[in-house]
């Protein structure tokens, strides 16, 4: 059935949906400690890990299994500084990819991103950024906070792009992820943000990943470069406040998430489509969120995998891992897939259809967590 709403309702829909972020700062506390007992299994030493020792990058061992992902809260790492130097592990593809299929659509005509009206909290709070450290440095990229089947209305899980928890075939999972929902809530430009409270940086607070999980596919086919693995490259992390919280889920704290609508209609199915993020390399800087909205169009890599969904879009790395919003079932804007990958310079976006893969993939995670207690 074609989804039939213009990119201006779109627009007002999604900020209805996204609403204003009703929670407070959490605070006091400390995050639960079961990624610290997953480490003493593997044999890494605690203190050695927080005083710097998860720099070591040691390709032989370097955990990439599905059942090895560990992420131990570092109190404070991820200050200003840290945050601003954050590299972006743009996907970046040949500008013909795609063609040779006989599948895709014609590449779309570039649209230019647009900066998200301020303050996100209150047009787009459940958009925001995920930093983690690689082999070369601080890393970011975009992600979104979506429900929770396993806890309706007090979700903690948060959608993002393959490439930016794990390195696919050639590595491992990233290391000390962490989530800032709305951040820099006001888009003071790069110059500014040093001189920030913590209330306008991270409104919300930090939240780090206790747990994550990337598809098969990913872990074995994907790749940080090129188009390997980005029909399938999607993951979803679980995650905790830094400092323990004040109880509160964080879809309460934000005060919303999106659902997640897995085996949607084909690119032809849908009139118009809209990605977020906060775009990172040039000529944007990381600092403000922007969106694209457009009908989209078909992007097939390969004829034995998932077609692809592709926007023009003139976002660049930074964005990867972000939100794309179209109707749901019931009319109401749906988490329909997540920026993958996209041409240098930047002209359109693509991301992966969400099918039965990645639905299993994310029912089996939330049932993992379920039986846990809300931080």
């Amino acid at each position: 059935m074609s989804m039939r709403l213009s990119a201006t309702v779109l627009t007002v829909v999604l900020l209805l949906l996204f609403g204003s972020g009703c929670g407070g700062q959490p605070g006091g506390g400390s995050l639960p400690r079961e990624a610290d007992a997953r480490l003493k299994e593997l044999g890494v030493d605690l203190d050695g890990w927080r005083a710097g020792g998860w720099r070591n990058w040691n390709p032989a061992a370097w955990l990439r299994g599905a059942e090895e992902f560990v992420n131990p809260v570092i109190d404070g790492l991820w200050g200003h500084d840290r945050m601003a130097g954050a590299r972006e592990p743009y996907k970046n593809v040949p500008g013909n990819v795609g063609r040779e299929t006989g599948v895709s659509d014609p590449e779309p005509a570039p649209v230019a991103a647009r900066p998200v009206q301020t303050p996100y909290r209150a047009s787009a709070a459940a958009v925001g950024k995920v930093f983690f450290d690689g082999p070369a440095g601080p890393m970011v990229c975009s992600a979104t906070v979506v429900q929770d089947p396993a806890r309706p209305g007090r979700s903690n899980l948060v959608w993002t792009a393959g490439h930016c928890v794990h390195a696919g075939r050639d590595g491992g999972w990233f290391r000390n992820i962490v989530f800032v929902p709305s951040y820099n809530d006001t888009g003071a430009p790069a110059g500014r943000l040093g001189a920030l409270g913590s209330e306008q940086l991270a409104p919300f607070g930090m939240w780090w990943a206790d747990g994550a999980a990337a598809s098969d596919q990913w872990i074995a086919q994907g790749r940080t470069t090129g188009g390997d693995g980005a029909a399938f490259d999607y993951a979803v992390l679980h995650v905790a406040p830094e400092g323990g919280g004040d109880g509160r889920s964080l879809e309460e704290t934000v005060g919303s998430a999106l659902p997640i609508r897995f085996s949607g209609p084909a690119a032809p199915g849908i009139d118009v489509m809209g990605a977020w993020g906060y775009p990172a390399a040039a000529p944007f800087d990381g600092a403000r969120m922007h969106s694209c909205t457009g009908r989209p169009g078909r992007l097939s890599l390969a004829p034995s995998q998932p077609t692809m969904y592709r926007i023009g879009c003139t976002m660049t790395g930074g964005s990867s891992g972000g939100g794309w919003f179209a109707p749901g079932a019931d009319g109401r804007p749906a988490l329909v897939s997540n920026t993958s990958i996209g041409p240098v310079p930047a002209a359109w976006l693509a991301g992966p259809f969400l099918g039965a893969e990645a639905q299993a993939m994310f029912a089996g995670f939330s049932r993992a967590f379920a039986a846990q207690p809300t931080p």
